[in-house]
């Protein structure tokens, strides 16, 4: 009976261990969905941004609040870059890559939209309906170990 309860204890263990590692690290899947199942992280009320991680990158998309996927980036070690999702996604700007289109005119200031210790993402609309999204690294980091290399 005492091994019976000790392998139990043990089971018990395990489980609850692997499902902090799991917590960890977001779950990388709903990437493109219109509602994914992931939580909404933006910075604004008129925006919904999701982040998914997976094998050390970052991979941050934004919706409008209708749920149409905007455009999404992926991100780690400072780079950044586009992937090909959403409406808006060839007026997509990273620091290493320029919107493939930028001939429409704003109709409003950028709005932040997501802000973590290494990534800022703002979106500007367009009179053509397009919206940009612009994805940069945080100069304001605060955290000297997370921030290594952006101030």
């Amino acid at each position: 009976m005492h091994k019976l309860s000790r392998a139990a204890l043990g089971v018990c263990l395990s489980l609850s261990l692997s499902g902090l590692a799991m917590a960890a690290e977001p779950h990388a899947t709903g990437l493109g969905q219109a509602w994914p199942n992931a939580v909404d992280v933006s910075t604004s009320p008129n925006w919904h941004v999701y982040v998914f991680v997976l094998n050390g990158i970052e991979y941050i998309q934004v919706n409008d609040l209708n749920g149409h996927v905007i455009g999404a980036v992926g991100t780690a070690g400072g780079q950044f870059f586009t992937l090909p999702v959403g409406e808006s996604s060839n007026y997509v700007t990273t620091p290493q890559q320029r919107a493939a289109k930028t001939s429409s005119v704003d109709t409003a200031a950028p709005t932040t939209v997501y802000r973590d210790s290494t990534t800022v993402i703002t979106v500007t609309p367009q009179n053509n309906g397009m919206t940009n999204l612009n994805a940069s690294p945080n100069s304001t980091c605060t955290d000297p170990e997370q921030c290594a290399g952006f101030n």
